[in-house]
């Protein structure tokens, strides 16, 4: 009977560890695919390697990534590149790719290099980088003050430019240009984790459902500073912050539109591409995503980031069927359902906050056809 009993209590205490350690687990692996970190980028295909460089070309290993259309960052620790369109008719090894090298940021790409391909393709400033006057300027937010970028324009119509998942706020800077050419202000803001901001009050990020906030005291600070009307533009999470913003803002009736790119709409399945990107093993994966709904309050069997009986103003969503990080078919299904206010300009061959490196032309075109009415 002892033994049974002394059995019983060993298997009980066998099974109590294992569960903590995979509850630990799911925790662990919840942070990795929330917390943020900074300059840290999300994590995309295998690292291509640099094969050799000639003028204005760089061959890189031949893959899915290195063969994507457009314009695109290469990313390595103390490097940073630029390269444009595949150059098929270069001499090329039958396992290379040869682009257009446009420019090298800093670093050099010799050969051998381990590079990720990034949407980024701007580091610095919008003067340093573009060549495009900016204020430094402080947002007065709930947790503190936030940094922004404004550049100053002749329309009363501002654009809020708010990035996304592994990026920061040079990242709005592809469009900046195209923004500036149209004469619209834009106020490109940092928020809660960012590097200078405040850091979100559990360390964690919300996939937008508290950093709406911070979007909410920037249309805040462009009204008391001569703004009459606002689009707000976002990338991954900073577009489902500007969903939350349209809704819930008191000063929502100024807002003429919104710009979705790659937009978070279901966080369900986000925070579970985030943590297979984090490479959770997938036994793991159910835990760690309910540790992480747990943790930030985003329960799967809550209201959606995109109510369609809410929406009140325009908008205009660039999302594909290439996203790993934000899938495609939400932003189809808000699309479809609200057709009167939705367009969605649908990029393939672009990865998540990639819609416009795909064809900067294109995008472009679709942005100005649905901006000109509302400047």
């Amino acid at each position: 009977m002892r033994t049974a009993t002394a059995t019983a209590a060993a298997v009980t205490t066998a099974l109590i560890g294992a569960c903590a350690a995979a509850v630990a687990a799911g925790r662990y692996a919840a942070d990795a695919a929330l917390r943020p970190e900074p300059g840290r980028p999300l994590p995309g295909g295998p690292p291509l390697s640099v094969h050799g460089t000639a003028a204005g070309r760089v061959a890189l290993t031949r893959s899915l990534a290195s063969l994507r259309p457009g314009i695109h960052g290469l990313d390595a620790p103390g490097v940073h590149a630029v390269v444009g369109p595949v150059l098929p008719d270069a001499p090329h090894a039958p396992d290379t790719v040869v682009r257009k090298l446009l420019r090298v940021t800093h670093g050099s790409l010799d050969p051998g290099t381990k590079v990720r391909l990034t949407p980024q393709i701007h580091l610095g400033n919008p003067r340093t980088a573009l060549g495009l006057d900016h204020a430094d300027v402080d947002v007065p937010g709930e947790l503190g003050g936030l940094p922004a970028w404004f550049l100053p324009a002749a329309r009363t119509t501002w654009v809020i430019t708010v990035h996304g998942l592994g990026t920061s706020r040079e990242h709005p800077m592809v469009v900046m240009p195209f923004l500036h050419r149209h004469q619209l202000p834009v106020l490109d803001l940092a928020y809660r984790g960012d590097l200078g901001a405040p850091a979100s009050p559990d360390g964690l990020g919300h996939l937008g459902a508290s950093e709406w906030r911070d979007l909410d005291a920037a249309i805040r600070y462009a009204l008391r500073f001569g703004a009459r009307r606002l689009i707000l533009y976002g990338w991954s999470t900073g577009a489902t912050m500007a969903l939350h913003a349209a809704e819930r803002s008191a000063l929502a009736e100024r807002i003429s539109g919104l710009v979705l790119d790659s937009p978070v709409l279901d966080w369900h399945t986000t925070l579970r591409n985030l943590a297979t990107a984090r490479r959770t093993p997938a036994a793991l994966l159910p835990l760690a995503v309910r540790a992480a709904e747990g943790r930030t309050g985003l329960r799967a069997d809550r209201r959606p980031a995109a109510d369609p009986a809410a929406l009140r103003v325009p908008v205009l969503i660039f999302a594909g069927p290439d996203d790993t990080i934000a899938p495609w078919d939400p932003a189809r299904r808000l699309a479809a359902s609200r057709p009167d206010l939705v367009t969605l300009h649908t990029v393939r061959d672009a990865p998540h906050g990639g819609m416009w490196n795909a064809d900067p032309a294109r995008y472009e075109e679709a942005l100005r056809r649905f901006l000109t009415p509302l400047m």
